[in-house]
């Protein structure tokens, strides 16, 4: 029985560790990857709630919704997204100094072949990753 709960918890500080072991440009992508998720299944209403403090303050919930589904419909499906570029900064123009990452993405959907996707993530006072912003072009 000591074996067992010795076993479990070496794993759950391994997995701790490896987490903390994670770049920031790791970590931001790997955050950013099931919100990109929920937006490219039109769950715009969870994008937000699943967005960073900072976003959710300067937009409500109905604008956001409004703003990504404009941005995102006349693209259709999307077809597959390659991140291209990720870049760790302690500034934002118009945002508090804090730890970001910027996540560019070549993407395409259906009715757009080639399109660019950056969202930038913020790190939060919890320690988790979340989206700051989001444009589509």
């Amino acid at each position: 029985m000591l074996r067992i709960r010795l076993g479990v918890a070496l794993a759950g500080l391994l997995t701790v560790a490896t987490a903390q072991a994670q770049s920031p440009e790791d970590a931001a992508q790997n955050s950013v990857e099931p919100w990109l998720a929920l937006v490219d299944s039109a769950q715009y209403a969870a994008s937000w709630e699943q967005a960073a403090g900072g976003l959710k303050k300067a937009v409500a919930a109905p604008q956001w919704e409004q703003a990504v589904m404009r941005a995102r419909e006349p693209f259709g499906r999307l077809l597959s997204r390659k991140a291209t570029a990720r870049t760790y900064s302690t500034t934002l123009p118009g945002a508090p100094d804090g730890q970001y990452v910027r996540l560019v993405f070549d993407s395409a959907f259906e009715r757009k072949a080639a399109a660019v996707e950056t969202a930038v993530m913020a790190l939060e006072s919890d320690g988790a990753w979340r989206v700051a912003g989001y444009f589509v072009r």
